[in-house]
């Protein structure tokens, strides 16, 4: 049987994101299911990543006039509902981002991250609802937003759906940490908990945008290879808790990472449980004790 072309919008590919490598899976499990050929249309100015949004919005509606299967594939916050409006009909869709948790920074982040966002997700769910297309989530932290109907037709935690273990290394790396200069992740990173880290004689490593701290080692952005082969080497990681589940940590537990969080979610899953740390960050707590 000849192989249908299916046509993607990717606003990020790159193997060293998250993104990019969450949309990575996604097409590695197309080619699988659907026996389609794929082709990578990345047209991502990472400064400016919403003129790749309305740009992949048009790439798809060009290729559904001229009868071809499209999907979008990533950069799908839950909250952007405008690209839920606009994509066209039958649009595969790659999976959903978003997370619930913020800080209590200000007004501003009070306002956007507290009352509209909520509304915004209100407005994508009744969207939806009316494309004939399974709904994806990375993760289960926007599940308490959605109606039932809408949980019976989405699938949840991609990011561990195909999870495995990696063999286990001898660890010479104290400390790998991702770090991002995003408004609401910066809010919720353990700074404060790195220095402690480092008083008591860890090396820390940051993995991502640089932390100007002294004593710490940054990586910036690597390639997957690269990261792959310290975690594999790395003792212990942090999660700062506006989503545990990302890439970056459950590919630091499938390398025997350990992970100390202080995210209030609760996991199911053993082999989250058995790899995580929990901790209150902002208490006084004995780290060479409890971690060595």
């Amino acid at each position: 049987m000849k192989k249908k072309d299916i046509y993607i919008w990717a606003c990020d590919f790159k193997d060293y994101t998250g993104e990019g490598n969450l949309g990575r899976l996604f097409v590695k499990e197309l080619k699988s299911k659907y026996k389609f050929r794929v082709f990578l249309n990345s047209r991502i100015n990472l400064n400016n990543p919403y003129i790749s949004i309305f740009k992949g919005i048009i790439f798809c509606w060009r290729q559904y006039l001229n009868k071809k299967k499209v999907c979008y594939l990533n950069y799908l916050p839950f909250w952007n509902f405008t690209i839920f409006l606009l994509l066209p009909p039958k649009t595969i869709l790659g999976p959903i981002t978003g997370g619930a948790a913020y800080l209590d920074t200000g007004i501003k982040n009070i306002f956007i991250r507290g009352f509209l966002f909520p509304i915004f997700y209100k407005f994508s769910e009744l969207l939806l609802i009316f494309r004939d297309t399974e709904l994806i989530f990375s993760t289960k932290l926007l599940k308490k937003y959605l109606s039932s109907t809408t949980i019976k037709k989405s699938k949840f935690n991609y990011v561990i759906k195909n999870f495995k273990f990696k063999k286990k290394r001898k660890k010479s790396i104290d400390f790998l940490i991702y770090y991002k200069k995003h408004k609401n992740k910066v809010s919720f990173f353990p700074t404060n908990l790195i220095y402690k880290l480092i008083k008591n004689g860890f090396k820390i490593n940051i993995v991502g945008d640089n932390l100007d701290i002294p004593s710490v080692k940054n990586y910036g952005y690597i390639s997957r290879n690269k990261m792959s082969y310290l975690q594999s080497i790395t003792k212990y990681t942090l999660s700062s808790g506006e989503n545990f589940l990302s890439l970056f940590i459950i590919e630091c537990i499938s390398h025997h990472v350990k992970v100390i969080s202080n995210c209030k979610e609760k996991f199911d899953e053993p082999f989250i449980v058995k790899n995580t740390i929990n901790l209150n960050f902002k208490k006084n707590i004995n780290l060479k004790k409890l971690i060595n």
